[in-house]
């Protein structure tokens, strides 16, 4: 699918056009009805899937949940964005915040949608096998699942903008192209064969020679030389001279460069790399790494502020509950527990 027609899914779009969708961020095409976009269809998909949440305890927390899991992931987005575009400002990278939001936003619509998905399978359990700590604990594991995917998308985005050069500092993207623009020849010369032969002169009327009469068994006078020598070996035929002017080349074999030419560096290849030098993850890669630890543990840690999402059904309903433990405790007691 081509980004001139776009789907009306825009999670359509990042799963078929996925090249596409990193295009348009690396050029900063119509961002902003892109980002709107996913921004919309992230809280759509959120709030569905957290209306399934609530319903274990009973329809005003479905309406709750549904309303506090768009906010969680947002609110998230809110607190850690600005931390990831000072660490590529800090590092030399030059992406906009547009470019940033989108990476991120598209993580998310991943997350959102594949949580949705998941969606059937969790009102099945919840239908069949109402227990509060095993639906708990199976829809931690599906929001789980669908972040990584989702961050495997961040990921894959972000190495996009790192081969356009856009998580490198510029002077390394100069050195670079200066150093590509310097092994390559201005104009390939032929080695083995010249364009124009040299012109020959003009052959000149020679006149024929009378006959002379040759007695019987007489060789005639340059016989001996063109055929044999005076000891009757036989004679090496002269070898024609090299036109003046032109140099002595030897045939060189086809693929093979002549003496005293490096290696061809074309425009669109990258620079070789040393043998024995490894290559260099920029360093905005390995923060990008950090900065998603940084977002799961800020993630989990308003959920617990926010919660309850599921709703314990021994307790009455409550839009809030005190902040007191904290999330991976609780995840813990309750795999004891069950």
């Amino acid at each position: 699918m081509s980004g001139d027609r776009p789907s009306p899914l825009v999670i359509e779009r990042i799963l078929r056009d996925r090249a596409g969708i990193w295009q348009q961020i690396v050029a900063e095409g119509d961002l902003n009805a892109l980002t709107g976009r996913m921004l919309a269809s992230s809280a759509i998909a959120l709030a569905c899937y957290g209306a399934v949440l609530g319903a274990f305890h009973s329809p005003l927390m479905a309406l709750t949940s549904a309303l506090k899991l768009p906010l969680l992931f947002l609110v998230t987005l809110a607190i850690c964005l600005p931390t990831l575009y000072l660490f590529n400002l800090v590092f030399g990278a030059r992406l906009s915040v547009r470019q940033s939001l989108a990476l991120v936003m598209v993580a998310i619509t991943v997350t959102s949608m594949l949580a949705v998905a998941f969606a059937p399978i969790s009102l099945f359990f919840l239908i069949t096998a109402p227990d509060y700590g095993f639906f708990k604990l199976l829809n931690v594991a599906i929001l789980t699942l669908s972040a990584l995917v989702g961050l495997r998308f961040l990921t894959g985005g972000m190495q996009v903008l790192n081969d356009h050069g856009l998580l490198a500092p510029e002077a390394t993207r100069t050195q670079a192209d200066a150093y590509a623009q310097v092994n390559v020849p201005a104009q390939a010369v032929p080695a083995a064969v010249p364009a124009d032969p040299a012109p020959t002169a003009a052959p000149v009327a020679v006149p024929a020679a009378e006959p002379v009469a040759v007695p019987a068994g007489a060789v005639p006078a340059g016989a001996a030389t063109a055929g044999s020598t005076s000891n009757g070996a036989a004679a090496t035929p002269p070898v024609p001279a090299q036109p003046s002017g032109q140099p002595t080349v030897a045939a060189i074999p086809p693929g093979m460069v002549p003496p005293g030419y490096g290696p061809v560096q074309r425009p669109w290849e990258r620079p070789p790399v040393r043998r024995g030098e490894p290559t260099q993850r920029p360093a905005s890669m390995t923060l990008l790494y950090i900065w998603i630890l940084l977002f799961g543990f800020v993630g989990t840690q308003l959920a617990w502020t926010l919660r309850p999402f599921f709703g314990d059904p021994g307790q009455d309903f409550s839009f809030f509950r005190s902040i007191d433990g904290n999330f991976y405790a609780e995840i813990l007691r309750t795999i004891a527990n069950l």
